[in-house]
């Protein structure tokens, strides 16, 4: 049994170090360093948690402790940041990290003579939170996921990694419910081992093709205007339906269908077709990675149009916003900013003052980000 958990063990640890050689020289975005990290912690956890390895903890040791305890809040930042297309990586996001990892190395710390024990059940329960916060995470954004590697990559959080998170929790909190020592560490190497093998496999069977990896999917460039081939695709063949990217684009752009409250479901059965279908087609067809942001490009432009207009200047910003599809001022204020790097105050502003001067030839969002009329 120990000869299978150190195999195990080692082959993790390889694993691991090679994913996040790979990830780093092929990719820099936020994810990406993410996931790179959050493997070298997979590797740590592997390496300290190996029979024999000695305890308590000595104190060139605690530099794995400090990498391994780690692992939770990577993995619930990797995936607000694989599965949330607007996540940004925020200064309390690396202070919750460090104070994670403080209160582990303080029970671990070989020195303390008092409360030992006494934090190891909480951080259990830490640990286990971060894991159902990225199953939440995975979950709340699945329904508008247009990306279908990204849709098979949170069922393999969910059902991989969530569910081993859980067991070790309950292993560190009732131990004596689960198998011998022996047996649950040669298990739990077994498992990292084999969700490590299926990153590997899925990151580079792709790689001949060149095609976006399903462990996480490149970031994508949306089209600069409605019905454009997104960035990079322009030499692959399209499996798209042009018949019924027209027939989407009248939808939306004559019967302003964008103004209802619209849902993968409800559009798919408008139009006739099957949900997947109209996720490839939105995705593949127009480059959007999210429904919402498909529809918030018609929203907002619909909102910018009737704020630049000098006869609705009396209209309240909250009724514009309702009137083109969004339910609360709260999304529109963040949606509208994002795209324009201005608030709808502001941009009405700016507008009426051009229009006022006789300048009505360029909009007020046209500089800096996307402009109004463009996707973000």
């Amino acid at each position: 049994m120990a000869a299978i958990d150190l195999g195990c063990r080692g082959a993790v640890v390889g694993l691991s170090l090679l994913i996040a050689a790979v990830l780093l020289r092929d990719r820099r975005d936020t994810a990406a360093r993410l996931a790179a990290a959050l493997v070298v912690a997979v590797a740590a956890s592997a390496i300290s948690g190996a029979p024999g390895f000695p305890r308590p903890w000595p104190y060139w040791a605690l530099i794995l402790l400090a990498l391994s305890c780690s692992g939770s809040v990577l993995f619930w930042l990797w995936a607000r940041a694989t599965f949330d297309d607007d996540f940004v990586l925020r200064p309390w996001h690396g202070a919750l990290l460090v104070a994670v990892v403080g209160a582990q190395l303080f029970d671990a710390w070989p020195a303390r003579g008092v409360l030992r024990g006494g934090l190891d059940d909480s951080l259990s329960f830490v640990y286990l939170g971060f894991a159902v916060l990225a199953a939440a995470q995975t979950v709340a954004t699945w329904q508008a996921d247009l990306m279908a590697g990204r849709r098979r990559l949170r069922a393999i959080v969910l059902l991989g990694a969530v569910a081993w998170s859980a067991a070790v929790f309950f292993h560190n909190v009732w131990p004596t419910l689960v198998a011998s020592s022996s047996v649950w560490s040669a298990a739990n190497a077994s498992v990292l081992g084999a969700l490590l093998g299926i990153t590997a496999w899925s990151r580079f069977q792709v790689a001949p093709t060149q095609r976006p990896s399903v462990l996480l999917p490149a970031a994508a460039q949306v089209p600069g205007g409605i019905g454009g081939a997104p960035p990079g695709r322009e030499d692959k063949p399209s499996a798209v339906d042009a018949e019924l990217l027209r027939r989407l684009q009248r939808l939306m752009t004559v019967d302003c269908a964008y103004r209802r409250e619209l849902t993968i479901a409800s559009l798919s059965a408008e139009l006739g077709v099957q949900e997947y279908r109209l996720r490839q087609l939105i995705n593949e067809g127009l480059g959007y990675r999210n429904f919402n942001a498909f529809l918030n490009h018609y929203r907002i432009e619909d909102a910018s149009a009737a704020l630049a207009d000098p006869t609705q200047k009396q209209v309240p910003v909250l009724t514009i916003a309702m009137d083109a599809g969004f339910q609360s001022i709260g999304p529109f204020n963040r949606a509208f900013k994002a795209a324009t790097d201005l608030t709808p105050t502001e941009f009405r502003r700016l507008a009426l003052a051009k229009h006022a001067f006789g300048d009505g030839a360029s909009s007020p969002g046209s500089a800096g980000k996307p402009g109004i009329g463009q996707s973000d």
